[in-house]
């Protein structure tokens, strides 16, 4: 495919989800809708695979007031039916259960559980939502995230296929411009929203252009090339089925 247009590659991506679809028996997809430019993409993505069947999912969770409203222009401008759950409630009954029975013990990463749940209970409220309508989920991670393993076991690495997998980061701005995205989704420093100014590159601590280049063969610095291939070997348990005993 790299000798294609973007716009080829677009279609045929398309086509990927009909066909996936199809094959389930299900009948149509929806994606979380984070205000982000990944899920951007790939709202538009199944809007135009299924422009009757597709829907975006809205998941407020302690979130920044921008996330929901570019997540709203990204479904008004892909024309794509929405609905939005408040999770806000669920998860601080939920954490504050968790943490009140853990307050006898020696406790650890606290931010990143709290933030990790966000992200379980978004993929179970999509799940319960795409039930109901006997749809699949669609995943939002891009070949940098799959690589480095940035995404939440059974978060929001919990999905049914993941359109955008293949595609650099760079290459989903490229995408992102075709499609129609909303401008202010494009500008925006990449986010999963976890806590107040996190970004993606400061928790991973490089970039994705030097993520793009490793994975695309180029030569990187070696302090960034230690970090990454660090990421991507540490996070192999989550691009693999658990593991099991050998049979005895």
């Amino acid at each position: 495919m790299n000798n294609l247009t973007i716009e080829e590659k677009i279609e045929k991506t398309v086509e990927w989800i009909r066909k996936k679809v199809n094959e389930s028996g299900t009948k149509g997809i929806l994606v979380g809708l984070s205000g982000g430019i990944d899920s951007s993409v790939v709202a538009f993505l199944l809007k135009k695979a299924f422009p009757e069947n597709s829907l975006g999912v809205i998941l407020p969770c302690k979130s920044n007031d921008i996330d929901k409203e570019d997540a709203l222009k990204v479904a008004k401008k892909a024309n794509i039916k929405f609905t939005e759950v408040d999770l806000t409630e669920v998860h601080s009954m939920l954490y504050g259960g968790i943490r009140e029975s853990l307050k006898d013990l020696d406790t650890v990463n606290h931010r990143l559980s709290d933030a990790n749940l966000r992200a379980r209970l978004r993929m179970s409220t999509l799940y319960g939502i795409a039930n109901n309508l006997g749809y699949l989920v669609a995943g939002t991670d891009n070949a940098a995230e799959v690589y480095t393993g940035y995404f939440t076991k059974y978060g929001d690495g919990g999905v049914d296929i993941i359109p955008i997998a293949n595609i650099t980061k760079r290459e989903v701005y490229e995408w992102a411009k075709v499609l129609g995205v909303p401008e202010s989704v494009i500008v925006r420093p990449p986010s999963a929203g976890l806590w107040e100014g996190q970004t993606d590159e400061k928790e991973m601590g490089t970039t994705y252009d030097m993520i793009d280049d490793l994975i695309e063969g180029k030569i990187i610095p070696e302090e960034d090339r230690k970090i990454i291939e660090s990421l991507h070997n540490r996070s192999n348990h989550k691009r693999e089925m658990p593991p099991k005993p050998p049979i005895f």
